[in-house]
């Protein structure tokens, strides 16, 4: 669906009786032009019969990791090979599973699959989606598997001095089990994949998904695996680094930038978000249009979860009908959002919170 048909049908559902005229007048385009966009939509299956009867697939499908993180913070400065009194948490995480909890909490109908071992940790993370309202239905129990997980210990001043990460797990989401799913997938308004899935996954998911592709790369290490796929994607959130490898451009200056942009929309992608830190982001789309935005004052506290809260409000504005300017402000004020809260996703995160702080334009 493009950017046009899905703020015209976004219009057409707020007032199914709205006339091809008003909705031309509202666009700014001709009522031609609006008979052809409904023709398209009617041929895609969103508006069924006549009086714009709206066939709604009102659920966003994110295919991706989930995680149980397991930290130690000695007191005092370890000792190796010995016991050393300190302080332990656990807590959820993967990147899917935190980009689907910022979507349930902006308002958004979220189905999670992913795979789950056969152990306490899937019981903790399948109770937590369970009250946030995240489906997990179609996420199968690998009999003996372990539900990835992340261990990590620090040094008494909080530097990473261990970590194991225990991800084995994601070999099981295969093509096969994808396509058995395949239905879930393509009623989808837009699925969001992370690269924590299997390479010949990510593969099959952009030969064979009808909804559009949002890709977070995660890590250089991972992003790799979106290469092949890049011109069969709609939309890419890379940051600067891995912007550079998937486009080979090495990014140094405001050219450069707008050159990996560039590159990157040469293979087919609609539309790229580099993340660019403290610099903002840059945006821009096959249509030759292109921004860059500072990034929103804010109280830093914590800065993991910005970049699962930036995929989930573009997606959500993307549901919204919201041009590219938009689009990025919302990625934006999330990332804000997240940022001001000692946890991975600050629960204060809100589709009017989102509004509030991205001030978009009339």
């Amino acid at each position: 669906m493009t950017q046009r048909e899905r703020q015209l049908l976004n219009w057409i559902k707020e007032n199914p009786l709205i006339s091809q005229q008003e909705l031309a007048d509202k666009a700014g385009i001709t009522r031609s032009s609006v008979a052809v966009h409904i023709s398209n939509l009617m041929k895609k299956g969103y508006i069924t019969g006549k009086g714009y009867i709206v066939h709604t697939a009102p659920y966003v499908t994110v295919v991706g990791g989930v995680n149980m993180d397991i930290g130690g913070w000695p007191g005092e400065v370890p000792v190796m090979q010995d016991s050393n009194p300190g302080v332990v948490r656990m807590s959820l995480g993967g990147v899917g599973r935190n980009i689907a909890h910022n979507m349930a909490l902006l308002g958004m109908d979220v189905r999670l699959l992913t795979v789950f071992g056969d152990d306490i940790n899937a019981q903790k993370i399948a109770a937590s989606c369970g009250e946030l309202g995240i489906d997990i239905s179609q996420s199968p129990i690998i009999p003996e598997g372990r539900t990835s997980t992340y261990l990590f210990i620090t040094d008494e001043k909080g530097d990473m001095a261990l970590a194991v990460s225990d991800m084995e797990i994601y070999k099981h989401l295969t093509p096969q089990l994808l396509a058995q799913r395949q239905t879930l997938l393509n009623a989808s308004q837009a699925v969001v994949l992370d690269t924590n899935i299997p390479a010949e996954s990510i593969e099959w998911l952009a030969d064979h998904c009808a909804a559009p592709l949002f890709a977070d790369p995660v890590s250089t290490a991972k992003a790799v695996k979106l290469k092949p796929v890049l011109g069969k994607l709609h939309t890419l959130k890379p940051n600067r680094i891995e912007a550079e490898l998937l486009s080979g451009v090495k990014i140094t200056d405001d050219a450069s930038l707008r050159k990996a942009a560039e590159t990157l929309l040469d293979t087919g992608l609609h539309r790229v978000f580099i993340s660019l830190g403290s610099d903002g982001v840059f945006a821009a789309d096959r249509s030759g249009q292109q921004v860059q935005l500072p990034p929103l004052p804010g109280a830093m506290v914590n800065t993991t979860g910005c970049g699962d809260a930036f995929m989930a409000a573009i997606t959500w504005a993307y549901l919204q009908g919201t041009d590219l300017t938009d689009t990025a402000k919302a990625g934006l004020a999330a990332s804000v959002i997240a940022m001001e809260s000692a946890e991975t996703i600050n629960p204060a995160m809100s589709e009017d919170a989102l509004r509030q702080r991205a001030a978009f334009s009339k």
